[in-house]
């Protein structure tokens, strides 16, 4: 059919489109009409306009909505005589307006079609069960191959007609049907988001993974919410409902050996992989979700881009992604139009970094409880689609079969045009937001229509018994046998023992953190000779490439540096780090807003020529092809991005994925990301992962939102041990958090991400002020073997015969700030009286080392804690009560007064910064001050 197709340029300003793991959006076009096409076009106007408003308006006529409760207007746009079409008996010659044949849309014909027979055939097409809006994509290769393939007879997606089809189709939704009552009857009191009313979303998903396993697709990762999840996991994706039974009746769905909190059973996840006849098989994976709807969307979508990262890596220009794997998304159709994040999702979709080669959206249509007039501004729930032009197709639930042809269509568009499509399924729920409500309360008149029909097994059931295709007996020998099934499985329940799907495939080489094998502290150092090996590609051109005249003092300080193995900066030390990771085989991505840059111009991995704009990365360019380093500018996003990165995470412990947050500030807008995946699904779901955060953070003048990446909120998330006694070398926290204060400390942190055998999540305090600050450089050899990242640093004496004793205060700290005291210290001489230890990773509190640097100095008067965030923000309330359980247990010999911890710093606050300079530099300077008042 599309022989003639052509992949073309895309009208959009390309660039960037030679950096590592950037792939051009795939766009095809059509030849376009024929000169006797377009004759007939211009001659026959008014039919022109008819069969377009047709396309354009059909939908507003169909018959969508089960309840047929859809307030639908007489839409004119449907009536032929609104175009001079009043002779039905008349006929006219389609070529070029509507297709008729199989040989493509550019194939001339002489057929003329009687106006009765054009308006029967395109009402058969536009205002049947299925709706379609397509017509306000702008790409005419798309309406085009729409029209087409809907029209034409030969091509468009048949009614399943084989009797085996429509077996499989009743057998799917009469156990679906069998199931819910079956839980209803044992289990009353359970809240199983049930779907009932909604079953054709199992025939929807059935025919999706069959024709896209024919297609070749190999791997479908699957989000969704919890509406149906139980039916489709026990059903289509072959979840043990004896395994289900035992999680309803309280059981774990993991070994308790594990330590793991569990989740709903709403949220329980499978992966099997499914036949499909001729040997066809496909893996489904349905990811684990949080209660917040929609956040999984853009895990799903991370995840899909990363299994087929290895294509990527691939030099052959012709690699496609979605050519092997497809992300399936499952929505209700409140959040679908309510959650932000589904914007931001779909905005991600045909990014060049971050497009999975098109999701298939399947929107569960159920009818949120509160009216669509006070849930939503649009006319449906998918408009938001709209935003990137993703055709929708609406269908009817009360009709399986259509189903079907709606999501073999679907599946056909994204397959073709690699780009998102979504299917907007009209059921109902025959119950409230769950079995417990009382839904009539609010919409009595629905829940009376919906109490007074059949369901959409028993209809089905009718049209087949009347086509002859089962019989009563069927109908009663299949929910019998299945009711017996359920039966026996809940019996075995007492015996049964579950299993932990964790640590498998690609991930079968990591342990366990909390296992005996777990080793967090490897050496992460490098040979001096391969560190320099790696700086210098880091900055190296090719001849003819012309890098802007500013950027080269950043080549040659980096060179000087290396060279002299002093003044190694921090975007010096990013480079070594991942350089070296490469060269060990590791692929490297960090995504953000300008990360290739850099916030603050001092990344700048990618460099692009002044005169042709074209783009290289030196790392890639100049280190042997072992691992990748793709550097992924996002959308102004953080959620969908966040999400995304975090999905990559899940996939493969080889690849180290960063997402650095423009300012720290701004990891507010993906909090649920952190929330519910990044900090806790280690404990609910046994999922590792070693994303790293950089979130820039530092009190420096620049106002409330560019100062604090608000360090209290995740250290709150932690699960960090409150005292040494709880606290062992084993402690097996949910994330580390660390705030190093030299480049030295944050190249090994990223090397420790790779060198361990599982993985953290590691969020770190990433610097600002520091970057460029001679004083917080490196030397070459704190990056050679032998070192390691150190949790705690304390100050080496170099002034005159020193001694601990000599030591009145004694000063924990983290960050920045140590610059400036050091500097204020020496310009008072109080180095004998003033000493800093800084707390370089907060999370898991390193109670040993800081034992150790509080006996060095068990003789000095006072301890404080000195921080510049605000008293009640900031590392204070997480460190406060770990500090004064040493102190005490340290100073057991020691007058209560002299065992206390002394908080220096700024006291409370709204803000995590002031905006008005010069209350920000009084405020700085008194922080600074209380270090050394009374010496």
């Amino acid at each position: 059919m599309f022989r003639r197709a052509t992949l073309v340029r895309s009208r959009q300003r390309l660039y960037h489109d030679e950096s590592f793991g950037f792939r051009k959006r795939r766009e095809f076009t059509l030849p376009d009409y024929t000169p006797e096409q377009l004759h007939n076009r211009a001659v026959n106007a008014p039919l022109l306009r008819y069969v377009d408003s047709m396309r354009t308006h059909g939908h507003r006529a169909a018959s969508i909505d089960p309840l047929d409760i859809l307030q639908r207007e007489e839409v004119a746009a449907l009536d032929p005589s609104r175009y001079g079409l009043l002779d039905k008996t008349a006929t006219y010659p389609v070529n070029g307006i509507i297709w008729s044949n199989e040989e493509g849309p550019n194939t001339t014909t002489a057929e003329k079609w009687p106006l009765e027979r054009i308006i029967k055939h395109l009402r058969a097409v536009y205002v049947g069960n299925i709706a379609y809006e397509f017509m306000h994509s702008p790409s005419k290769t798309e309406r085009l191959w729409f029209s087409y393939i809907l029209e034409s007879s030969g091509i468009a997606p048949r009614n399943v007609k084989l009797p085996e089809q429509k077996i499989r189709i009743w057998e799917l939704l009469a156990r679906s049907e069998a199931f819910d009552q079956f839980l209803q009857l044992k289990f009353p009191n359970l809240k199983r988001y049930g779907l009932e009313g909604g079953e054709s979303m199992l025939p929807a998903l059935d025919t999706l993974f069959s024709v896209a396993a024919t297609a070749g697709i190999e791997h479908v990762i699957l989000a969704m919410p919890h509406r149906g999840r139980l039916n489709l996991l026990t059903d289509l994706l072959k979840y043990p409902v004896q395994a289900l039974f035992h999680k309803i009746k309280g059981g774990s769905e993991v070994p308790e050996s594990f330590g793991c909190s569990g989740d709903v059973v709403s949220h329980l996840v499978s992966s099997p992989t499914l036949s499909y006849g001729d040997g066809l098989r496909i893996k489904t994976s349905l990811l684990p979700n949080p209660s917040h709807l929609e956040a999984v969307n853009p895990v799903a979508m991370g995840k899909t881009r990363a299994k087929q990262f290895t294509l990527l890596k691939d030099a052959d220009p012709d690699c496609k992604l979605g050519d092997k794997v497809m992300c399936v998304q499952l929505h209700g159709d409140a959040s679908f139009i309510g959650q932000g994040v589904v914007m931001e999702g779909l905005g991600l979709s045909n990014l060049p970094h971050f497009t999975s080669g098109g999701s298939v959206h399947l929107v569960v249509n159920i009818g949120y409880t509160t009216p669509a007039s006070s849930a939503r501004s649009s006319l449906y729930c998918s408009d938001i689609g709209k935003m990137i032009n993703a055709p929708v197709l609406h269908v009817n639930g009360d009709h399986p079969e259509d189903v079907s042809r709606a999501m073999e269509t679907a599946f056909k568009y994204r397959n073709l045009f690699r780009k998102d499509i979504i299917v907007d399924l009209i059921v109902y729920r025959r119950w409230g937001h769950n079995e417990l409500d009382e839904p009539a309360f609010t919409q009595p008149l629905m829940y009376q229509n919906i109490r007074n029909r059949k369901s959409v097994p028993a209809l089905y059931e009718d049209k087949l018994l009347a086509e002859k295709i089962i019989d009563h007996g069927d109908i009663s020998s299949l929910r019998n046998s299945y009711k017996e099934y359920l039966d026996a499985e809940l019996s075995h329940v007492v015996s049964f023992t579950p299993e932990a799907s964790t640590l498998q495939g690609k991930w079968s080489q990591m342990v366990w953190p909390a296992s005996t094998a777990a080793a967090g502290d490897p050496d992460t150092g490098v040979g001096i000779e391969t560190l320099r090996d790696v700086g210098e590609a880091s900055v190296r051109v090719p001849g003819g490439f012309e890098i802007h005249s500013r950027l080269k003092r950043h080549v040659n300080a980096r060179l000087k540096a290396l060279s002299a193995g002093t003044g190694i900066d921090w975007a010096t030390a990013e480079a070594l780090a991942f350089g070296s990771l490469m060269l060990e085989g590791h692929d490297v991505r960090i995504s953000g807003q300008d990360v290739g840059r850099g916030t603050f111009s001092q990344r700048h991995a990618m460099l692009v020529d002044q005169n042709t704009e074209g783009v290289i990365v030196p790392l890639n360019a100049n280190l042997p092809p072992r691992g990748r380093l793709e550097l992924a500018n996002s959308s102004l996003s953080e959620m969908a991005v966040l999400g995304f990165e975090y999905g990559m995470s899940w996939e493969s412990p080889d690849l180290l994925p960063i997402w650095e947050a423009q300012f720290g500030d701004f990891f507010n807008g993906a909090q649920v990301i952190i929330d519910t995946f990044i900090s806790s699904a280690e404990t609910k779901w046994l999922r590792e992962s070693g994303i790293i955060l950089l979130l820039p953070h530092g009190l420096d003048g620049a106002g409330p939102e560019h100062s604090s990446m608000r360090i209290e909120r995740i250290l709150q998330l932690s699960n960090d041990p409150y005292n040494f006694h709880d606290a062992s070398s084993a402690t097996n926290v949910n994330m580390h958090i660390a705030y190093p204060t030299t480049p030295a400390q944050y190249f090994h942190l990223l090397r420790r991400q790779m060198k361990r055998n599982y993985r953290k999540p590691l969020i770190v305090a990433a610097p600002k002020g520091l970057l460029r600050l001679s004083a917080a450089s490196s030397e070459l050899t704190a990056f050679e073997p032998g070192t390691r990242f150190t949790p705690v640093l304390i100050e080496p004496y170099t002034y005159a015969s020193p001694s601990e004793s000599a030591v009145e205060r004694v000063i924990f700290i983290t960050g920045k700030l140590y610059y400036d005291l050091v500097k204020e210290r020496a310009n008072r001489g109080l180095e004998h009286k003033v000493t800093f230890i800084r707390i370089e990773e907060l999370c898991p509190f390193p109670f040993e080392d800081v034992c150790n640097a509080i006996q060095a100095f068990k003789h000095a008067k006072e301890f404080c804690w000195l921080q510049e965030e605000p008293r009640n923000q900031g590392a204070w309330t997480h460190v406060a009560p770990r500090l004064s359980d040493l102190l005490d247990r340290s100073h057991s010999d020691v007058p209560l007064e002299r065992r206390g911890l002394r908080y220096l710093g700024r006291k409370e606050d709204a803000v995590p910064a002031v905006g008005v300079g010069i209350i920000f530099k009084r405020q700085q300077a008194e922080v600074i001050e209380s270090a050394f008042m009374g010496l």
